[in-house]
């Protein structure tokens, strides 16, 4: 039997014994009652709502337990990209050569913030951080924020796990995209 038929089994017995019960009460709070159900037959009614109850509980309980391995394991994969995502950085900003105080400026400026915001965070002027930015997309190769930025995303979705220095100037770019094609 295959696992949705046996839960399809579990729902119809609780079903059909919740009916039961419920129209039990009705019908005595009511006063349908026509005719009393024999005790023996009342007697396997009850017991199979009470084996329906106990299925679904442990199915309850398979299904939480599984559930909540999915968002462990979802969890521990967040946690394991968000590492690795760091690891990334550390290891581009090495390559580039960036200072301390670059570093932070392109950690803060790859998180989304404005030149302002920055400054604010660092206690330096706009200016400081505009030049600081200007010196890390030179060290980079690149022209600006989002070109930072993709070179990130292209790492990440890249299925080596070897990571080749990314082309610093223009012409080494081009020429690195002519030899992987």
């Amino acid at each position: 039997m295959s696992r949705r038929s046996v839960i399809a089994a579990i729902l119809a017995v609780q079903f059909l014994c919740a009916v039961f019960f419920v129209s039990d009460i009705l019908s005595s709070v009511l006063g349908l009652r026509s005719q009393p159900i024999n005790w023996q037959v009342r007697e396997f009614i009850e017991i199979g709502a009470a084996v329906g109850l106990i299925l679904g509980l442990v199915l309850g309980a398979l299904a939480l337990r599984r559930v909540t391995h999915e968002r462990n394991f979802a969890t521990e994969g967040l946690r394991r990209a968000s590492g690795q995502f760091m690891d990334l950085l550390d290891e581009r900003f090495a390559e580039w050569g960036l200072t301390p105080a670059e570093k932070d400026v392109a950690l803060f400026a790859i998180k989304g913030m404005s030149l302002a915001e920055i400054s604010a965070l660092r206690a330096t002027s706009e200016g400081t951080v505009k030049a600081q930015s200007n010196a890390i997309y030179r060290k980079a190769g690149v022209t600006g924020r989002p070109q930072l930025l993709s070179l990130f995303i292209e790492d990440l979705m890249r299925d080596d796990v070897i990571r080749a220095p990314i082309p610093t100037t223009p012409e080494a770019q081009l020429e690195d995209l002519a030899n992987s094609g």
